[in-house]
């Protein structure tokens, strides 16, 4: 008895000692990563340049990325390790897994530089697969250039989106049912699109038209077969989603869609309260069909972009804390499918029974404040440089920004509005881009890492009430898909468009 004691002491020791290491890990010290390109970047194809990091040494591939923000006076870049010889290579970054894809997000319209990290840490949490990151300096042609988040891309892998690897062959049978990622964003001509049978809801949109893009397999390599396949089956989840018998157990939307992940994706959007929820950034994927006929479904996630949640936007509705993501804002259309699952009762019941759920674990106010925590004492030791680089970023009494509101949460600085148009474009220029899409602005990194905290308590105990309702006759707010007569576009307006704020 002594002996099995001691086994089972030993274990719950080890087992601390993992999470012990896991929170070293999540406090090192903030990587460094230098680059030097030859040729001026851009944001259409990558350009050579020759990185230094932890794990590489060699020639990349990079451009720049985004669009409005390209505007920023901190950019954002896609990178693509390579040999001497121009082909992809793959290595490990900062100790993670290897790959020849990633990604330099700029934390610089979110000053806790913690939003799209705590987002991806929440889907992890959740069981998902998400980007992994890391906090760096980054030097580019020997300028500093800031704080960074070195993230892996959302790429097929086993050690990123586990899907089948889809060879041009595989255009029949079951082969041609996966793997497929897809994405509501927008697009330009490189990308395999479709437009969406289904028209999208929201108040004052310009358009309701929604386009799918299949970013794996790329447009080079997708046959006209699997590129047929998969719009029909999006034509088919959508149709059975809007259709009188969308809830039946067989016929209904439970054969075609993932329900835990949709369950999951639709409580991190919502805590999210992300202005760009459902309608950009919004990936899914496509596994292939079993050899017994199972599996093959619709899966929602992964999760990107979140600098613009957690009450980091002035617009779409973003800064309203009774807000929902899935009734809409007033730039693209969000997908109806959203609303019209929440109009069966079952489907709310899982959501209520999976969040609170969460909520006595990941979704706990103790876990987030942790991991917020542990964030910035990480790189709290680095922020006065970057804030000197960017200036802009932090405000003051004295000056404070022409279009943001102060800070809820904070004493004696108001409350956020209760805005769902846009802001006046009054006081906007390039250089102080934030200032016209932020919803508060801060006079210190402190602060607003108070104010995210305070937001994030007040998001969950809205979520609390409303989702404790959803098997209680609960209801949500409905919109009629239907066109709205209006001129087109692909979502590649030119930077500044004052109606279609794009990250």
């Amino acid at each position: 008895m002594k002996r099995r004691t001691i086994i089972i002491l030993l274990l719950v020791l080890v087992a601390l000692s993992g999470h012990g290491q896991e929170g070293e890990k999540n406090t090192a010290a903030v990587g460094q990563i230098s680059i030097k390109a030859d040729s001026e970047l851009n944001a259409q194809q990558k350009v050579t340049a020759y990185m230094e990091a932890d794990g590489y040494e060699g020639p990349i591939g990079i451009k720049l990325r985004g669009n409005s923000s390209l505007s920023f006076n901190q950019k954002k870049y896609t990178i693509e390790l390579r040999d001497e010889h121009g082909e992809e290579v793959e290595a490990s970054l900062a100790g993670m897994p290897a790959h020849t894809d990633w990604v330099l997000l700029a934390p610089y319209n979110d000053v806790s530089a913690v939003r799209d990290p705590l987002a991806f840490q929440l889907w992890r949490d959740m069981g998902h697969w998400a980007p992994r990151t890391r906090m760096v300096e980054l030097t580019m042609n020997g300028a500093y250039q800031g704080l960074y988040i070195l993230a892996e891309a959302i790429k097929r892998g086993e050690q990123r989106v586990n899907i089948a690897k889809l060879k041009k062959s595989d255009v029949s049978g079951r082969d041609v049912t996966g793997g497929y990622i897809l994405r509501i964003d927008t697009y330009d001509e490189d990308d395999a699109t479709f437009p969406s049978k289904v028209p999208g809801i929201g108040e004052g949109i310009m358009t309701s038209q929604i386009t799918w893009s299949c970013i794996y397999p790329k447009k080079k390599k997708l046959q006209p077969e699997q590129l047929a396949y998969i719009n029909e089956f999006v034509d088919s989840v959508e149709l059975t989603i809007q259709s009188t018998d969308f809830a039946h157990p067989e016929r209904g939307y439970a054969r075609y869609i993932d329900v835990p992940s949709f369950v999951d994706y639709f409580i991190h959007t919502e805590l999210s309260l992300n202005a760009d929820g459902y309608k950009r950034s919004a990936y899914f994927y496509k596994e292939k069909l079993h050899a017994d006929g199972t599996g093959g479904k619709l899966v929602a996630g992964p999760v990107w972009d979140y600098n613009l949640a957690y009450g980091n936007c002035n617009f779409c509705n973003a800064n309203n804390l009774e807000a929902w993501c899935f009734e809409g804002g007033n730039t693209q259309p969000t997908p109806a499918m959203w609303q019209r699952l929440l109009q069966d009762p079952a489907f709310r019941k899982a959501v209520k029974t999976r969040y609170q759920a969460l909520r006595k674990g990941v979704l706990s106010n103790e876990v987030i404040n942790g991991y917020i925590d542990r964030h910035v004492k990480q790189i709290s030791p680095y922020t006065k440089r970057h804030f000197e680089k960017y200036p802009e970023l932090l405000t003051s009494k004295e000056k404070p920004s022409p279009n943001a509101q102060q800070p809820f949460g904070v004493p004696d600085m108001g409350a956020f509005p209760n805005m769902g148009a846009f802001p006046d474009m009054g006081g906007f220029n390039q250089g102080d881009a934030i200032g016209w899409f932020a919803a508060y602005r801060v006079t210190s990194y402190q602060e607003e890492i108070t104010v995210l905290k305070q937001w994030l308590a007040n998001r969950l105990s809205f979520l609390d009430r409303n989702i404790e309702l959803f098997d209680k006759g609960w209801e949500p707010h409905v919109q009629s898909p239907k066109e709205i007569e209006a001129p087109s576009f692909n979502g590649s307006f030119p930077f500044p468009f004052p109606f279609m704020p794009m990250f």
